[in-house]
């Protein structure tokens, strides 16, 4: 395991910046480990929905957690408002960097990522594959 941390600025895709970020890695698998920071704007995809929502405002982000690969991420985040009211859900694309993004990503050098469509779920799923040794 190949541990990096990765700050992002304010004005940053936090969802397009890890994919970006991961499509330019040699490993072909990826974590997050950790992550703080916060958003102006998270789009997120709540439960059992199929569009997402907006939430505007000065957004902590509480947790980040998900799977990359070179071809898609599937990433879960909790954000709390001003007030500390607490939401969470799929991270979408739209989610806007405020002050900082603090993110400390595991590569797995031992495995490949790919993301699939799969007809049971209708979402692209992951699939996983061992790679050999280097």
């Amino acid at each position: 395991m190949k541990v990096v941390p990765l700050r992002l600025t304010p004005g940053a895709d936090l969802r397009r910046a890890l994919e970006a970020w991961m499509g330019e890695q040699e490993e072909q698998a990826g974590c997050l480990i950790s992550a703080v920071g916060s958003l102006s704007l998270a789009q997120l995809r709540l439960a059992g929905a199929t569009l997402a929502t907006a939430i505007h405002g000065e957004l902590e982000i509480l947790s980040l957690s998900g799977n990359l690969s070179p071809d898609g991420a599937h990433l879960h985040i909790a954000v709390a408002d001003s007030s500390g009211v607490v939401i969470g859900g799929h991270l979408c694309a739209g989610s806007l960097v405020r002050t900082t993004a603090e993110l400390v990503i595991a590569l797995l050098p031992q495995w490949r990522f790919h993301r699939e469509l799969d007809p049971a779920t209708g979402y692209a799923e992951l699939r996983i594959k061992a790679q050999p040794e280097r």
